[in-house]
């Protein structure tokens, strides 16, 4: 496993983070415990997850998966980097979503007694909140620093300028901020590119791409459904994506066979050899699917061949930040 730094703090995390919402809702425990220790036995140090996740209102049920692992000690706990996040609905009233104080202090509360631990390594913000003042989340978030319940701050789904206000905002409280975004963003889903990846790098933060192989599209689905697999493709959002990108989909899936590697790998590659992309989240549902992904960070692809993917996959305007994308 190859390991790098989280953004611009000293953290070292593997180059692949393990996504874990599956695990409960399409993953027993049994094989979310097997998946996980496995995913230690690579050299996986970095695994994801959030409140959510489980989808049982206020019941955390990942959490409480991943609590229960980490109870079997032999050292699980200590070995991983655990990021979670804050901001989905974990109640009926009113103050059980968001990033109200009230709501943050809370749900880290909760959280660290789901995951059976005294610290959460980074504490994600999974949506921005266009109503909660920043002076109020930053002081929410040094709390929880100072008593050692949090160590990094990180955010999801936000924006450049989002980034960028949070940051100027933590920078006048004397306070590190953020150290990490996490987006969607792969071949298919390029826009952050223009604004939000510039403005991480401007402000030190890593990028952790969710859904690198948006949602199936960019692991193989024309091969997988001529074999009678890939049922999520035939129907839906899935569906229409497909029918959207179907040439650019059968002409990447015959670049990954001449490669001779699996598309799904090729796919995170390209993440990996992106500016400013720290890992990758990778959500496998078997211990076959983990195996497979952890294989990519040896890909290493080519001038010739990231020049193709980018005709493939285009950036949007003319590549690049904005406004060079679009303007002269």
């Amino acid at each position: 496993m190859d390991f790098t730094n989280l953004g611009r703090t000293g953290l070292t995390v593997s180059r692949v983070c393990l996504g874990t919402m599956n695990f409960g809702p399409k993953t027993t425990e049994a094989d979310s415990f097997a998946i996980m220790d496995r995913a230690l036995e690579h050299g996986v140090n970095f695994f994801d997850t959030a409140n959510v996740y489980g989808w049982k209102l206020g019941e955390g049920v990942t959490e409480q998966i991943i609590g229960r692992w980490f109870a079997q000690g032999g050292g699980r706990r200590d070995k991983v980097v655990l990021a979670t996040k804050v901001y989905g609905r974990m109640g009926e009233w009113p103050n059980s979503s968001g990033l109200s104080a009230r709501h943050i202090i809370r749900a880290c509360e909760d959280s660290l007694r789901r995951l059976g631990t005294e610290t959460i390594d980074l504490y994600q913000m999974h949506h921005i909140s266009r109503t909660t003042p920043w002076d109020e989340i930053w002081q929410a978030m040094e709390l929880l620093v100072a008593q050692g319940k949090v160590v990094y701050v990180g955010s999801s789904n936000f924006a450049g300028w989002h980034v960028a206000a949070a940051q100027e905002s933590a920078a006048r409280r004397g306070f590190l901020g953020l150290v990490s975004e996490q987006c969607l963003y792969n071949l298919v889903a390029r826009g952050p590119e223009l604004e939000l990846i510039p403005a991480a790098e401007h402000y030190g933060l890593g990028i952790i791409p969710w859904s690198p192989l948006h949602g199936g599209l960019l692991s193989g689905v024309l091969r997988r459904l001529a074999a009678g697999e890939a049922s999520r493709a035939k129907e839906g959002r899935a569906a229409e994506d497909l029918a959207k990108h179907r040439d650019s989909i059968e002409a990447y899936e015959k670049l990954c066979a001449d490669l001779g590697h699996e598309p799904s790998n090729v796919a995170l590659a390209w993440l990996l050899s992106r500016p400013g992309v720290t890992a990758p989240i990778i959500g496998p549902r078997t211990l076959t699917q983990l195996d497979g992904a952890v294989t990519a960070v040896d890909i290493d692809l080519d001038k010739a061949t990231l020049a193709k993917l980018d005709e493939l996959f285009p950036p949007q305007g003319k590549g690049g930040p904005a406004p060079e994308a679009w303007a002269w």
